[in-house]
């Protein structure tokens, strides 16, 4: 027995020996290698550092967008809980200083004891962090708060909250742009992330390392502040004038401005009405008036009658159609809505036929208040004619008949050509997402009939949006020189070094410098002219010129219009461009330009001086007493009422059903392009000098037909079922009703 015992005592002995031997030839051969593999399996901190997204400025360096650093509150349950006099202290004091629900902490650490990383709160300001800090500094409050640290990010804010929300964009939680500029210069705002961490080195002793973030650059801006913000101000004036006025809702279904410089086509202002708040995407005040949708994004009308938005509609709305109402309201009305653009393309039509030598410009064309094309009358705005005209009458007046021959002598295949020329059917490529595509809503050589060429010539029966029709026209009065439309001028990096200067890029010769210059001489009548459509578009002290706008939305008859305004200044050397698009207005008589030309003539007599444009007419005495009044707002602030009562001539504007109310003023635009009854017209008279006056409407009323007459031009308006005066409606089988080839929305996608 003592034997066999000994035995297994060397047999042991001799296993523990070799043992302790390997254990030696291991430790001196591979020990490091051993070393390093368990360390590496221990925890060390590592944390992303993010980048800072460039700053959007405007063109005299006011910041539009900003990132801002803020914090989120982390919790690392491991360390609270290593003694049990810190979980209530701690918790406590996250309570105070960050509203934190403990409960939900509570339930978070009973379930994760391990947890390194929980956070609690996301994007706390920097105040409440400090104060946090100093709190915890404090040797008797915060000696037990522990495990609780602070991770960095950056918060996207806009100082100036709604302004210039439809060209600037915004971004969502993770950083990303979403519409505007936000989101086609993404990749430029966007940098990279850095990160923190930890290693063994060689000595196998614990070293953290630093990958600095790389932050974006920046982006600044052709727009002006100061003029977008007058822009606004006059948009929304406009919209507390005539909401709810004719019906629920809105001012205006749209109401849409860009001013820009002719001579690059730098964008100095954009904006559209309804507007939000780029701080607040989401808040659903802003839908209210706004026309209701379905979850398919098409109108809701309930007896053929719209619907527009409640705060009663709101509380019924799903996620999927509260998601269309959110589009339609930060969606650019100035780049993404296409509209038939009326006779704000006069001018194009002109310019063609001289450019092409189809026409020499003393042509003289007869207006007996109709045309026959086709199988139909095409009416022109002034249903008694207004006799021989030559082109340039014809423009000053807005005649559709003159426009008609225009056309005519130009040609299809000539007009077309021209038509593309102006870029009208395709992108303007703007730098701006979301700019619509609009090749299948004009027409082409292969199927445009002389009907469709007839009502082409006044601006209807093809669509375009506001960015196209804008920039075509800066060619018309710069000399002909076609520039790509842009709203950045330079990208900087973040200490400020300049990284690259976006210059105007000149893109194509349209017309030549004389017929652009018989442009200019033609449209300036438009405003200065005895018989002038534009006089009310015209700010004290100042000559301008421009072409008024009016077109029937579809389906026709409807009597919903857009009216609209391309103005310039100054009238002999244009340094600005202005349009304004009024989308439907609130009223019952939306036939009338004079709701966008109010509106050009509020902000021009404030953009105009602040440009250093200086005035060069003689001032009445009725304009230095509201210019006068002007500055008094401009000083002290006022309500939106009393600028309202300032917009037109510096008078009261009566609503529309006052007595007064949309009277005609002098040169106020006239509805036009209207086809419909199939009476033959008088001929060139005045026969309704003698209607009698509507007292609630404020216009002429021919007795025998009960059309509405303007009682300074005698032009017709809201005329019922004859409506549709540049619509051509009903002329024939050539013409149809919709864009080529027509995508079934009303006005060819303005809904």
């Amino acid at each position: 027995m003592q034997k066999k015992l000994l035995v297994l005592f060397l047999f042991i002995l001799a296993a523990f020996v070799g043992l302790s031997a390997r254990l030696f030839l291991i430790n001196r051969d591979n020990g490091e290698e051993y070393k390093k593999q368990v360390l590496s399996h221990q925890e060390y901190d590592s944390a992303i550092i993010p980048f800072k997204r460039g700053e959007i400025v405007d063109s005299n360096g006011t910041v539009l967008a900003v990132s801002n650093k803020v914090y989120n509150v982390i919790l690392d349950t491991r360390l609270l809980l290593r003694k049990e006099e810190y979980l209530e202290p701690t918790l406590s004091a996250l309570k105070r200083f960050f509203d934190i629900d403990i409960e939900a902490v509570r339930a978070y650490i009973a379930g994760h004891p391990d947890s390194a990383y929980y956070v609690m709160a996301k994007r706390v300001e920097y105040e409440k962090k400090t104060a946090f800090e100093e709190f915890c500094d404090d040797e008797e409050q915060g000696a037990n708060i522990k495990g609780v640290w602070f991770e960095d990010e950056y918060k996207r804010e806009y100082p100036n909250g709604s302004l210039a929300c439809d060209l600037v964009g915004f971004t969502t939680g993770d950083s990303a742009g979403t519409y505007g500029v936000e989101e086609y210069y993404n990749d430029i705002l966007s940098g990279t992330n850095g990160r923190e961490y930890g290693y063994l080195n060689d000595d196998s002793t614990l070293e953290r390392t630093t990958i600095a973030a790389k932050d974006g650059n920046n982006i600044q801006l052709t727009l002006d502040a100061n003029i977008q913000t007058i822009v606004e101000k006059y948009l929304k004036a406009f919209n507390e004038e005539y909401k709810d006025n004719a019906r629920p809702g809105n001012g205006a279904e749209n109401i849409g401005c860009i001013i820009m410089d002719p001579n690059s086509a730098s964008v100095l202002a954009m904006a559209s009405y309804p507007v939000f708040d780029l701080n607040d995407v989401r808040n659903t005040e802003n839908l209210v008036g706004m026309p209701l949708l379905d979850k398919d994004g098409k109108r809701v009308r309930t007896d053929g009658v719209a619907e527009y938005v409640t705060q009663e509609s709101i509380a019924g709305m799903n996620d999927e159609v509260m998601y269309q109402h959110l589009n339609a309201l930060w969606k650019n009305f100035c780049i993404v809505d296409a509209y038939e653009p009326g006779s704000v393309f006069k001018p194009f039509t002109v310019a063609a036929a001289l450019e092409s030598g189809s026409i020499t410009g003393n042509e003289t064309y007869n207006c007996e208040g109709m045309l026959h094309v086709g199988d139909h009358n095409i009416k022109c705005h002034q249903t008694f004619g207004d006799g021989p005209l030559t082109v340039q009458q014809g423009v000053e007046r807005s005649c559709n008949v003159v426009l008609m021959n225009v056309a005519f002598a130009l040609g299809k295949t000539e007009f077309v050509n021209y038509q593309h020329a102006f870029n009208f059917g395709l992108k303007t490529n703007i730098d701006l997402a979301g700019e619509a595509r609009t090749a299948s809503m004009i027409y082409h050589e292969d199927n445009i009939g002389m009907t469709d060429l007839a009502t082409n010539s006044f601006g209807q029966s093809f669509n375009a949006t506001m960015i196209q029709v804008i920039t075509g026209f800066c060619s018309l009065i710069n000399g002909g020189n076609y520039y790509a439309p842009h709203v950045a001028s330079r990208i900087t990096t973040a200490d400020g070094a300049t990284i690259e200067n976006i210059e105007p890029r000149l893109l194509k010769q349209t017309i030549s410098r004389s017929t652009s210059d018989t442009i200019i001489e033609y449209c300036n009548t438009v405003v200065s002219g005895e018989n002038g459509t534009g006089h009310t578009a015209r700010p004290a002290g100042y000559m301008i010129g421009g072409k008024t706008g009016t077109a029937e939305t579809l389906p026709r008859g409807n009597n919903e219009y857009v009216v609209s305004f391309m103005g310039y200044a100054p009238a002999d050397d244009p340094q600005v461009v202005i349009y304004v698009v009024v989308d439907r207005p609130n009223v019952v008589f939306q036939d009338d330009a004079k709701y966008a030309t109010k509106i050009v003539k509020s902000i021009l007599t404030e953009v105009l001086p602040y440009m250093n444009i200086f005035m060069t007419e003689e001032l009445s005495d009725k304009e230095r007493e509201e210019l006068e009044q002007l500055q008094i707002q401009i000083r002290t602030p006022q309500t939106t009422e009393t600028e309202e009562e300032l917009d037109e001539e510096g008078n009261p504007i009566p609503k529309e059903g006052e007595e007064g109310g949309s009277q005609g003023e002098e040169g106020a635009a006239p509805a036009e392009g209207e086809e419909g009854a199939e009476e033959e017209p008088t001929g060139p008279n005045e026969a309704w000098r003698d209607f009698p006056l509507d007292p609630e409407t404020g216009y002429l009323v021919d007795p025998a037909t009960g059309d509405y007459y303007d009682p300074q031009i005698g032009t017709r308006v809201g005329s019922g079922d004859s409506q549709g005066e540049e619509s051509g409606e009903g002329a024939g089988d050539e013409w149809s009703p919709a864009p080529p080839p027509g995508d079934g929305e009303e006005s060819g996608g303005i809904e």
